[in-house]
C-alpha cells in the first residue's frame, strides 16, 4: 500500500480521497489555489501546498507544478480525482516516469476511451450494443450521408470530450452543417480536439450507467446501475441507484455482459460503462469513463462499499472488494451555485453555508462558511446524498435536507432540486434525458 498519496484536485472531490486516505492509514497531501484558500480539506488533510496560477489550466492542470509538488514531498502515488486531469493519459506516463503511481487504470486504457469514436467501435466489436453512429466526420458531406442512411434527427457530438460540451441536436437537415461547425469550435477550444462524430438521437431515453471494478490479476464486477437521467444541457443534475422502473433481471444481465466484455479486454480499475435505454429497452452504449464518478456516492450508499478507497486498493495491487446485494434506494442533488434565472455561476463570499444534519442524509462538498466562491471553477457547491428503504422514503428525505441547507452569499439552483424531486413525474419515474425541457420546474 501507498504511504502519501498527493491529491490532484480540488472541491468535493479532493476532501473525499483525503477521508479515505484518512480510513486507509496512507498519508494525504492536497494542493490549492489562492482562490481555494479556504477550503476545509486545507486543514484535514495531512499536508497542504499552496501552486500558483488561478485558472484551472495554469493550476489544476499544470503537469509540470504538480509533480515537482508530488517529487518534493516524497508522495509515492497521485490520486486525480475527476475532471482536470484525470483521464489523460499523458499525465499518466509522466506520473509513471517520475517513479510513482497513479490512482487510476492504464494509460493506454485511458487513451482508448478517450476518443469516443474508437471506443465504440471497440466495444461493438466486444458485442456491446451501440446504437447507429458514423466515424470521425471531416466534410458536411459525410455527415448527409449517414443522415440519409440513418434519418433524422442525429446529434452532433465531440469524439474527444465529454460532460455533455458541444453537443447538438438536429432535427433539420438545413442545420446539420452549422451545428458540426459550432460542435467542432466548441470542442476545439475545451478540449483542443475539435473533431467530431454522429449518433442516431434517441428520443425518451434514460441515462444508465454500471459501476465497474477490476483487479489487476484480470478479476472484474459490477456494484449495479445508477439513473442519470435528470439532466440539464446534457449534464447530470439527480442520480439514483438503483434505476427505477426498470426489472432488476434487465439491469444485473447487462450488467453481467458487461463484465464479461471488461474482463476479456482486460481493464484494470474502476470505471463506469455508460448508456442509454431507449422507451423500447433496447441499450446502447456511450461512453467509458475510465475514473471516479461525480455520483460515486449513491452507489456506495446502497451497497456498503467505499468506491474510493477500492479505487487506491486495486490501483495497489489488491484485490475485489466483497460482493454485496442492494440495500435500499439512494438519491443524489447536485446544489450549484448560481443564477436561478440565467443559470449563470453566482460568486461571492458564502456568509452562511450550512449542511443538514440529518438521519440518512450525506453530503459532500469542498467548501465552508466564509468561504469565497470564485469564477475561476467549477460552480458545484454540494453534493447531497439521500438513504432509505424505498425510493419514497429516499426521496422525501432529500427534499427534507434541500430545503434545510442554509446558504446565503450566492444564489443556488435549491429551488429547482426541490420541484423536480417534488414533480409528479418524477415521483412516478415518468424520467428520461429531456426532462426538463418537458416539465416547467418552478
Amino acid at each position: 500500500m501507498y504511504s502519501k498519496i498527493l491529491i490532484a484536485n480540488r472541491g468535493a472531490i479532493a476532501r473525499r480521497i483525503v477521508r479515505a486516505c484518512h480510513d486507509l492509514g496512507i498519508g494525504s497531501a492536497v494542493v490549492f489555489t489562492e482562490p481555494d484558500q479556504g477550503a476545509p480539506y486545507l486543514s484535514e488533510a495531512g499536508e497542504a501546498h499552496l501552486i500558483a496560477g488561478q485558472s484551472p489550466l495554469d493550476s489544476y492542470m499544470n503537469t509540470e507544478q504538480l509533480l515537482k509538488v508530488a517529487k518534493d514531498i516524497g508522495a509515492d502515488a497521485v490520486h486525480p480525482g475527476y475532471g482536470f486531469l484525470s483521464e489523460n493519459a499523458d499525465f499518466v506516463r509522466q506520473v509513471h516516469s517520475a517513479g510513482m503511481h497513479f490512482i487510476g487504470p492504464s494509460p493506454d486504457w485511458i487513451e482508448r476511451m478517450a476518443d469516443k469514436v474508437e471506443a465504440r467501435k471497440l466495444m461493438k466489436s466486444a458485442g456491446v450494443p451501440i446504437f447507429p453512429g458514423s466515424g470521425q466526420i471531416t466534410s458536411e458531406k459525410e455527415a448527409r450521408e449517414f443522415v440519409s442512411e440513418n434519418g433524422l434527427p442525429v446529434i452532433v457530438k465531440p469524439s474527444g470530450g465529454g460532460g455533455g460540451i458541444g453537443m447538438k441536436v438536429v432535427f433539420d437537415e438545413r442545420e446539420l452543417g452549422k451545428a458540426i461547425l459550432t460542435a467542432s469550435d466548441m470542442a476545439e477550444k475545451s478540449f483542443s480536439n475539435g473533431s467530431v462524430y454522429l449518433e442516431r438521437w434517441i428520443a425518451d431515453s434514460r441515462h444508465i450507467e454500471f459501476q465497474i471494478l477490476a483487479d489487476l490479476d484480470g478479476n472484474v464486477m459490477h456494484l449495479f446501475e445508477r439513473d442519470c437521467s435528470v439532466q440539464r444541457r446534457n449534464q447530470k443534475l439527480i442520480e439514483e441507484a438503483p434505476a427505477f422502473g426498470i426489472d432488476r433481471a434487465e439491469c444485473e444481465s447487462l450488467a453481467d455482459r458487461l463484465v464479461g466484455t471488461v474482463r476479456k479486454l482486460g481493464y484494470d480499475n474502476l470505471g463506469t460503462i455508460e448508456t442509454l435505454r431507449s422507451s423500447s429497452g433496447e441499450y446502447g452504449f456511450l461512453e467509458m469513463n475510465t475514473r471516479i464518478q461525480v455520483e460515486h456516492g449513491v452507489t456506495e450508499e446502497v451497497t456498503g462499499v467505499d468506491l474510493v478507497a477500492a479505487q487506491i486498493r486495486l490501483a495497489a495491487g489488491e484485490g475485489l472488494p466483497e460482493m454485496t446485494d442492494l440495500d435500499g434506494f439512494a438519491i443524489e442533488a447536485r446544489v450549484y451555485a448560481e443564477d436561478p434565472v440565467s443559470l449563470m455561476p453566482s460568486t461571492g463570499k458564502l456568509r452562511v453555508f450550512r449542511p443538514p444534519e440529518l438521519y440518512g442524509v450525506r453530503v459532500e462538498t469542498g467548501v465552508q462558511e466564509g468561504q469565497t466562491i470564485s469564477p475561476y471553477y467549477d460552480a458545484l457547491l454540494a453534493k447531497v446524498i439521500a438513504k432509505g428503504q424505498t425510493r419514497e422514503q429516499a426521496i422525501g428525505r432529500l427534499f427534507v435536507a434541500l430545503k434545510a441547507f442554509a446558504i446565503q452569499g450566492v444564489q443556488t439552483n435549491a429551488s429547482m432540486l426541490m420541484g423536480i424531486i417534488q414533480h409528479q413525474a418524477f415521483l412516478e419515474g415518468n424520467i428520461d434525458t429531456k426532462f426538463l425541457d418537458k416539465h416547467k420546474i418552478i
